[in-house]
């Protein structure tokens, strides 16, 4: 279980995998990672470009100078940048587990808005409301995903803990 926010280094390695694809500038990056989460999480300049100046003092990425952009920094990808990616790639493998506990643990903390009395959180005209309706679409919208990049939606049956004795997984 996580503690708090997103898998570490995530931003990092998203910047050297489209490093990896062609050299980009910062905003660029911004977009594609705009366009990666589906539109739903833009990273600021403050979070990128400090990204970018580490690993050029790493040496994992080198500025270029394009002619046709002569006031863009562009940044690509080294020798040293993709061994590192390598590594990089291996590390994410085992993220997966750090990514579920962040969606479900801001789902449960939405449907805790909704239905513990604890929180008394105004809904306000015209805007998103913790309730069953906009839960609903927001699962909804996890399975049009699913069905989207995978396959039709088949519910499972298991328990959390029947589902990490058949994955054979660490419940931790």
């Amino acid at each position: 279980m996580r503690k708090s926010g997103p898998p570490k280094g995530l931003i990092s390695y998203l910047v050297l995998e489209l490093l990896d694809e062609k050299p980009r500038y910062g905003y660029e990056i911004l977009k594609e990672i705009r366009d990666i989460s589906g539109g739903h999480w833009e990273p600021s300049y403050g979070s990128v470009y400090p990204i970018l100046y580490k690993f050029e003092e790493k040496e994992w990425a080198q500025r270029i100078e394009r002619e046709d952009e002569p006031d863009r920094k562009y940044f690509e990808l080294t020798e040293a940048g993709r061994e590192e990616l390598e590594e990089k790639r291996k590390e994410s493998g085992g993220k997966a587990h750090d990514f579920a506990d962040v969606i479900l643990g801001f789902y449960h903390v939405f449907v805790a808005f909704a239905t513990d009395d604890r929180f008394e959180v105004a809904d306000l005209p015209g805007e998103w409301q913790f309730n069953e309706t906009f839960s609903s679409w927001i699962v909804e919208q996890i399975i049009r995903h699913h069905e989207r990049d995978f396959e039709e939606f088949e519910r499972i049956p298991d328990t959390p803990e029947e589902f990490y004795e058949r994955m054979e997984l660490d419940e931790e």
